[in-house]
C-alpha cells in the first residue's frame, strides 16, 4: 500500500510503503500480509532511507502472504481511471486497486511466490493475457520485461520474507510491544468510507485484525490518529471543505500535499460528525490531536456537528454517496485564540480558547483527546 506519511525525527523523513517504525533502531519492522506491495519501490524507498543514514539490516520483514503489485497492475490502474472520465476514483494510479482485485480473484501472486521463479512467471503471464483480452493494444506492456526485472529482486527479496503468523505470536508470547501503522483513514476504507470513493482495502481496526494475524484480546490501545482540521486527497465527498481564503490558509499552513503524488489536499474544518462514526467503528481509547498549531492563524474557528438533509438531521452516518450532494452542514463556532500553540508541550499551557476547542472535541465524540500535535518535531507534543 501506499501511506504517504512524512515524520520529522531532526530531519523529514518521507514513507511510502516501509514502516516509519524503522526510525526506531532497537524495532523489528514487518510489512504485514494485508498489504499489497511493489518491490520496485519497496527497494527504492529502503535504499532511500539507508542514504539518510537508517540501518533497516536485520530489522525489516516482509509477510510471504502479502501480495505483489506488478507494473502490469499500475498499467491497469491507469487505463480503468481513464475509463471512468468524470467518475474517476481519483487513485494514485500505483496498481494497488488492481492488486486487490487479482487477490480477490484468487489470480495474484503473494510475495512468498516470488522465491519460485516457475511459479510466479506462470501466474503474472497468466494475468497478463487475461488483461491483454481486456485491453488490446491499449495495454502497453512487456510482461517478459518485467519478469527478467524479478530476476535481479529475487535474492535480494528472499531473505526478508518470513511467514508472519509464528512472528507475531512470538512477541505476544514473550510479551513484547506491538504498534500498528496503518495507510489511510477511514473515509478511504472498502467497507465503512464513502463507497466507491475508497481504497480497496480494510483501512479500520479489522484490517490489522485480518492482515497481520494479531490476538484481539491483547490490543491495549486503540489510537485514533486526526488532524485538527479535515483534509482529503482526490475527488469525493467532503461536506466541511472550504473553497474560501481560509481552505487555501489551511492547505497553505498545513503544507497539505500527498506525500506519495504530490497533490493538493482539498481542506475544511474538523467533521465531528465522520469523527464520532470513525469512534464508533474503531473503538479507540484515545486520540491524538495533531496540527493544532495551525489554527493559530485563525478569527474563529469551527467544527461540524450536525448533518441535515431535507430538512431533517440525520441520525446516522449515510452509507449511500448520492446523499452527500444534498446535506447541509450545521457547525459550532469558537473563538481563535491568535496565539502561538507552535511547540507547547503542556496543556495548561495553551489558550484558553485552543482548550476548550478540545475538550468540546473530547465531549463530542466521548473519546479523550491524549495526544496533542503542536508541530512537526516528534517533540512537539501535549500528553495528557
Amino acid at each position: 500500500m501506499v501511506p504517504g506519511h512524512t515524520v520529522v525525527h531532526k530531519k523529514a523523513y518521507h514513507f511510502h510503503l516501509l514502516p516509519s517504525s524503522l526510525l526506531e533502531p532497537s524495532s523489528q519492522n514487518l510489512v504485514g500480509g494485508g498489504c499489497v506491495i511493489n518491490v520496485r519501490e519497496f527497494f527504492d524507498e529502503l535504499e532511500a532511507l539507508e542514504k539518510a543514514g537508517v540501518d533497516a539490516k536485520g530489522r525489516l520483514f516482509v509477510s510471504d502472504r502479502a501480495h505483489v503489485v506488478f507494473d502490469l497492475h499500475q498499467r491497469v490502474d491507469n487505463l480503468e481511471e481513464k475509463e471512468l472520465g468524470a467518475a474517476q476514483i481519483g487513485t494514485t494510479k500505483k496498481g494497488i486497486g488492481p492488486c486487490y482485485s487479482t487477490k480477490a480473484a484468487r489470480s495474484g501472486v503473494r510475495v512468498g511466490d516470488v522465491k519460485d521463479a516457475d511459479l510466479m512467471n506462470a501466474k503474472l503471464r497468466a494475468l497478463a493475457s487475461g488483461w491483454q483480452k481486456r485491453y488490446g493494444d491499449i495495454l502497453q506492456y512487456d510482461v517478459e520485461e518485467e519478469i527478467q526485472r524479478f530476476d535481479q529482486y529475487r535474492t535480494r527479496l528472499a531473505p526478508l520474507i518470513v511467514n508472519q503468523v509464528p512472528l507475531v505470536q512470538k512477541v505476544e508470547d514473550q510479551g513484547g510491544q506491538i504498534l500498528v501503522e496503518g495507510a489511510n483513514g477511514l473515509l478511504l476504507d472498502i467497507d465503512h468510507g464513502i463507497y466507491p470513493m475508497v481504497t480497496s482495502s480494510n483501512t479500520g481496526l479489522g484490517g490489522v485484525f485480518t492482515g497481520l494475524s494479531i490476538n484481539p484480546f491483547k490490543i491495549k490501545e486503540i489510537i485514533g490518529v486526526v488532524k485538527a482540521y479535515m483534509t482529503r486527497i482526490g475527488p469525493g465527498p467532503t461536506p466541511t471543505e472550504l473553497f474560501d481564503e481560509v481552505g487555501d490558509t489551511l492547505q497553505r499552513l498545513g503544507g497539505e500535499f500527498g506525500v506519495t503524488t504530490g497533490r493538493r489536499r482539498r481542506c475544511g474544518w474538523l467533521d465531528l460528525v465522520f469523527l464520532r462514526y470513525s469512534c464508533a467503528i474503531n473503538h479507540y481509547t484515545a486520540l491524538n490531536l495533531t496540527k493544532l498549531d495551525i489554527l493559530d492563524a485563525f478569527e474563529e474557528v469551527k467544527v461540524a456537528v450536525e448533518y441535515t438533509l431535507d430538512g431533517a438531521v440525520l441520525e446516522d452516518f449515510p452509507a449511500e454517496m448520492s446523499k452527500f450532494d444534498k446535506i447541509s452542514v450545521t457547525y459550532k463556532t469558537f473563538a481563535g485564540w491568535k496565539e502561538k500553540t507552535a511547540s507547547c508541550t503542556e496543556f495548561d499551557r495553551l489558550p484558553q480558547a485552543a482548550q476548550d476547542y478540545i475538550k468540546f472535541i473530547e465531549d463530542f465524540v466521548g473519546v479523550k483527546v491524549k495526544w496533542i500535535g503542536t508541530g512537526p518535531e516528534r517533540e512537539a507534543m501535549i500528553f495528557r
